[in-house]
């Protein structure tokens, strides 16, 4: 006779440890904290003894709170939970890892350029990409959806707004993987000290080759807006340069094709959810809106308590790490209905590109056209695609994505 389950104690639970993330987000102990403990201590990670531990705000409304009080919750620290991964020097030379002032004064350098009036000035040389990739795999019975569809076609798509050469897509892409997934040896097979030591610096070599050139000949992509940008009479630094191309680079790359995979998946899970898309093609938006929700790109970003506070009446002393989980806020049962349903018809609100507030994702507009274009063209194209084999997911608590997802394209 088996013994009885022990449940883990609230306060020996680790959320970030490895082995709740084998098989993507930990949904049932997220599902647990919403309903025990909403604001959790967790005194530390597995895989990184270094780091400290840190606070895991679970909550729908809690996440909108730390998102919109930036002056409480600084993302000037760091933007990811370990302290011990990718170089702090670059996460803070993102705006993304900053606060205002200077955080407004470089994200205003883009916002321009990402306002859902000038993204849809892209949406046919963006469909041409997709349609053009999706092409390429007639004749063919399997394929991989994320190496043979949304890599090539994210890697593309921002490839042109930063004025890359389509034969530079692919290395860039190996190469922000291997930075976003540090810790899957399949995308960083060299581990973690080389990605600091050899990876990072040759990313920054070659994106000074690509500035030099910029400087020589200015374009009108999105490298040279970084170039010969001015912030209050001052120049980007070479290094706030790469910065910035590395987060546009890292956003564009991954962000729609970790949705992407996760819609496809729940698609072919979910085949009446499908048929659904088949009969009304006008719910493709619904559905990606519903994959954004149940399938965040990212698993969480961090803030640092700037000053001692309180959250859910649990007391946040000056220097903790705050961490926003939004695979679980997006699941809140306070907000959703049967928040564990794939509904393509629900179109909901949701949390996978921020809560509000000076973090909101710049690139929500691109994001949702290349998600609604590579949709409803594979639904159109493969009504009977199934899976055919085991997806596997990125070994992360952060970069929230299927790494492989193989496919049999018409059945």
């Amino acid at each position: 006779m088996m013994p009885p389950r022990t449940e883990t104690k609230l306060e020996d639970l680790a959320v970030a440890d490895e082995e709740f993330w084998v098989d993507g987000p930990p949904h049932e102990t997220f599902e647990r904290l919403r309903r025990e403990c909403p604001v959790h201590w967790s005194a530390g990670i597995a895989q990184s003894p270094k780091d400290a531990g840190f606070w895991s705000v679970t909550k729908a409304d809690d996440v909108h709170t730390v998102s919109r009080d930036w002056q409480t919750y600084s993302s000037a620290n760091n933007i990811i939970l370990t302290d011990h991964s990718v170089p702090i020097n670059l996460v803070q030379g993102m705006f993304i890892g900053m606060d205002p002032p200077k955080h407004d004064r470089i994200k205003t350098l883009f916002q321009r350029a990402f306002t859902p009036k000038a993204i849809a000035r892209h949406e046919e040389p963006i469909r041409a990409i997709a349609t053009g990739v999706l092409d390429g795999l007639d004749g063919r019975k399997n394929c991989d959806l994320v190496s043979d569809v949304a890599q090539p076609v994210v890697s593309r798509v921002i490839g042109s707004f930063m004025g890359l050469e389509p034969a530079d897509d692919m290395p860039w892409a190996t190469a922000i993987n291997a930075l976003l997934g540090f810790g899957d040896p399949d995308l960083n097979p060299k581990g973690l000290e080389q990605l600091v030591a050899e990876d990072v610096p040759a990313m920054f070599e070659t994106c000074m080759e690509l500035v030099a050139a910029r400087r020589r000949e200015p374009t009108d992509d999105m490298l040279s807006t970084l170039i010969f940008a001015e912030i209050d009479g001052d120049s980007l630094t070479d290094e706030e340069i790469f910065a910035g191309f590395v987060l546009l680079m890292a956003a564009g790359n991954d962000s729609t094709k970790a949705t992407y995979a996760s819609a496809m998946r729940a698609l072919m899970d979910f085949p009446e959810q499908r048929q659904k898309l088949i009969d009304d093609p006008s719910l493709v938006p619904s559905a990606v809106e519903e994959a954004l929700r149940m399938f965040p790109a990212f698993a969480h970003f961090r803030r640092t308590a700037s000053e001692d506070t309180e959250l859910a009446g649990c007391p946040i002393k000056k220097g903790d790490k705050v961490v926003l989980w939004y695979p679980s806020s997006n699941r809140d049962e306070d907000v959703y209905e049967d928040p564990n349903r794939f509904d393509v018809t629900r179109n909901p609100e949701h949390q996978a590109f921020g809560a509000g507030g000076r973090h909101f994702c710049l690139g929500t507009a691109l994001a949702r056209l290349e998600l609604k274009i590579l949709v409803g063209e594979t639904v159109s194209r493969f009504p009977t695609m199934e899976i055919d084999g085991e997806p596997a997911w990125v070994n992360s608590q952060f970069a929230s994505q299927l790494k492989t997802l193989p496919v049999r394209l018409n059945v």
